[in-house]
């Protein structure tokens, strides 16, 4: 048996039998750099994630344009790079039009995907200035629904041209002199899905991105286009739809979208905590999609991936608010310690392919399955999965080190040879931060080897976890789960070593 296969075996530990794990990483062997999109989110109009989240004109907290500022600094304090709008579902029936001018003249709309009145209060320009506010970029996205090409055009006109033009003078008109310069653009959501407006098939879809595509570029070359993968891995349509979508739209696009949601109905954590396997096989299958297509087109450009919604959702799946009501309250999650390792987990997975994923979107940001909460009227607070998006997006902009992994395994329900230790190492201008997560009841030893780098040391062990995996922060205990920096990290014989404690998300930073 090898020195490396012996890590395998339970150690003894003050006494105690435990399972040892290790982890190996070396400066030279880098997976890429991460785009900081990566850590980006989403706001759409549904539920209370923008009246009643991000907006709440007569709060005490409100500015000047009605924007609650204590959800802005905790926006800030993670520090989104980017953020999708205004859907998400709600695109595929939006006109862009009825949110910008004046507000007394801006019609109210019965709003189909999430059967609500959409007051039209907050637009384009309305989140524009709260995206500035909070130092983020805007997704945007298209109809491609109920709409087309020709509204497409003109949005892009609107919000990056100049002047001397109809759309770009109307912008200014509406008091916004210079150009947004949006960049990124989603051409549609989730077209594939049947519960979507305007839904199409690959071929009808594919054609229509295309088209919307060249014009859109026509306005403004400088952007980059988002077009629309499979609903779900779960979907019928998934990899042929890819396939065709590119096949017709690959000379226009730059990007392909990713949408993935897990959940425990069944309140089986090792079964939860195991199905970012299925999200690490989603990503690799949309890449070789993706290639093939490259491949047949003889095409020089490659196609990277925007796994722009993802997140833990089934704690409120079926709801029914009444019909036709102005931002009632939809899909508020309330987040435990389980889903926050669940989502820790998510992010070592996307950051372990950083080559390839450049942009991400927690959805969603505020109330609707968001890492935020408000009450109308009161407070705002963090939920559990807050911390590890915080983490990331704060110590995990830099390069992905190749990381192997040596580690006990197990069987669940779903999945078989399930490492107990999901990790992966960042190497940023402050040091290499590991990201580990041990999914196990027990506590777990890490030898934690990284090379190349000289002599390093431990800045500082981050922890969450909780005796009680269902424990949640609420209104009334916001700060119930919280990390705490009591980690047990240190450096022997040049090797960082760790106890993991049982469940926990942790993070090692490391400075050279």
């Amino acid at each position: 048996m090898s020195e490396w296969q012996n890590y395998r075996q339970p150690v003894i530990f003050n006494g105690i039998s435990m399972r040892k794990a290790k982890m190996k990483a070396d400066r030279d062997f880098q997976i890429g750099e991460v785009d900081k999109r990566i850590f980006g989110s989403f706001i759409e109009h549904v539920g209370r994630a923008v009246y009643g989240g991000i907006y709440e004109p007569g709060h005490p907290l409100a500015d000047e344009f009605g924007f609650r500022k204590d959800v802005m600094e905790l926006v800030k304090e993670i520090d989104v790079p980017i953020v999708r709008y205004p859907g998400g579902n709600f695109v595929s029936g939006y006109n862009w039009e009825d949110g910008v001018g004046p507000k007394d003249k801006r019609p109210k709309r019965l709003e189909l995907a999430w059967n609500a009145t959409e007051t039209n209060e907050v637009g384009l320009n309305e989140f524009a200035k709260w995206a500035q506010a909070v130092n983020t970029e805007i997704m945007m996205a298209v109809n491609l629904g109920t709409r087309g090409v020709d509204a497409a055009r003109n949005l892009v006109e609107y919000c990056n041209h100049t002047s001397g033009s109809h759309y770009s003078d109307l912008r200014i008109e509406h008091g916004v002199k210079e150009p947004y310069k949006i960049k990124t653009w989603c051409l549609g959501n989730e077209m594939d899905g049947p519960w979507q407006i305007g839904h199409k098939t690959a071929e009808e879809y594919g054609r229509i991105a295309c088209e919307a595509g060249k014009v859109m570029k026509g306005v403004d070359p400088e952007i980059e286009l988002v077009a629309c993968g499979s609903s779900s891995v779960d979907m019928p349509t998934f990899g042929d739809w890819e396939a065709e979508v590119l096949n017709q739209a690959y000379d226009q696009v730059d990007y392909i979208s990713l949408h993935q949601y897990y959940g425990n109905k069944s309140m089986d954590t090792a079964n939860f905590l195991a199905k970012t396997l299925d999200m690490d096989r989603f990503i690799s299958g949309v890449i070789s999609t993706c290639d093939y297509i490259q491949s047949k087109k003889k095409s020089k450009k490659k196609i990277n991936l925007s796994f722009d919604e993802w997140n833990v959702w089934f704690h409120t799946s079926g709801e029914n608010p009444k019909p036709w009501s102005i931002a009632p309250p939809q899909l508020e999650d309330v987040y435990n310690v389980e889903d926050a390792l669940m989502v820790g987990a998510m992010l070592i997975t996307l950051l372990r392919h950083a080559d390839r994923v450049k942009m991400a979107c927690l959805a969603q940001l505020v109330n609707v399955i968001a890492p935020i909460m408000t009450h109308n009227g009161g407070d705002a607070w963090r939920q559990t999965i807050f911390y590890p998006y915080l983490h990331a997006s704060k110590y995990g902009r830099g390069t992905v080190l190749w990381t192997l992994i040596d580690s006990p395994k197990y069987d669940s329900r779903d999945y078989s040879d399930v490492p107990y230790l999901d990790a992966v190492a960042v190497y940023t201008k402050d040091g290499i931060t590991v990201f580990a997560l041990n999914r196990g009841e027990e506590e777990m030893e890490l030898d934690c080897e990284i090379s190349g780098f000289g002599i390093y040391y431990v800045k500082e062990h981050i922890v969450l976890k909780n005796a009680d995996r269902y424990a949640a922060n609420t209104m009334k205990h916001p700060e119930c789960i919280v990390p705490m920096c009591n980690g047990n990290a240190a450096i022997e014989d040049g090797i960082c070593k760790a106890v993991l404690s049982p469940l926990s998300w942790n993070v090692i930073r490391l400075c050279v």
